[in-house]
Formats: structure tokens, sequence, C-alpha cells
């Protein structure tokens, strides 16, 4: 962007130039056409620039969005892992009373 914007410094020092010189000389009149296509460039190039920063954006946007997307289903996954280790532990301790509960039928 620091180049944008001594483009643009450049630009309105030329255009401050223009309104200040004599039309009456043949070299001013190439000058001042000369300026007007520099200008005329940098105004495609910021133009260029503009469009590219934001397909940026729109792609940074883009990624961040999925970004988050995966890290919520991670976090659904670490979630059920969770609940299912619970489910299994509750299953253990059923099945330690159940057999303690059989041994003691047995004696």
């Amino acid at each position: 962007m620091k180049t944008h914007n001594e483009k643009e410094k450049k630009l309105e020092s030329a255009l401050v130039k223009l309104k200040n010189l004599n039309l009456d000389n043949s070299s001013i009149k190439e000058s001042l056409e000369n300026l007007d296509k520099q200008k005329n460039q940098l105004e495609i190039e910021k133009k260029e620039i503009s469009d590219k920063y934001n397909e940026l954006r729109q792609e940074h946007e883009r990624l961040k969005l999925e970004l988050n997307k995966y890290s919520e289903r991670r976090d659904e996954e670490i979630s059920k892992e969770n609940e299912f280790s619970e489910k299994i532990d509750e299953l253990n301790q059923e099945t330690d009373t159940l057999l303690e509960e059989i041994d003691k039928w047995q004696m």
C-alpha cells in the first residue's frame, strides 16, 4: 500500500504542476500529454491493486470461515470421544458391580 500512496502523491503533484503551466509552449504540451499518460497508467495500476486487494480479502474471509468449520468439527469429535470414554467407564463400573454381585451370590 506504500507504493500506492506514493503513486497517488506523485499524481497529485503532477496535477498541481499541470494547473500552473502555460499551455502555449509545444514542449509543455508534450509534457502535459506525457503526464496525462502517466496519470492514466497510475489510475489503471491503482484499480488493479484495489481489485487484487479485494480478492485477497474475500479469499481470507472464505479461508477463515473454513478454518472455523474445521475447528468446530474437531471440537465436536473431541466431545464425542469424551462422551464415549465416559460411557465406557460407566459400563466398566457396572460390569464390575455385576461381577461383584455374582461373586456374592456364588459364595
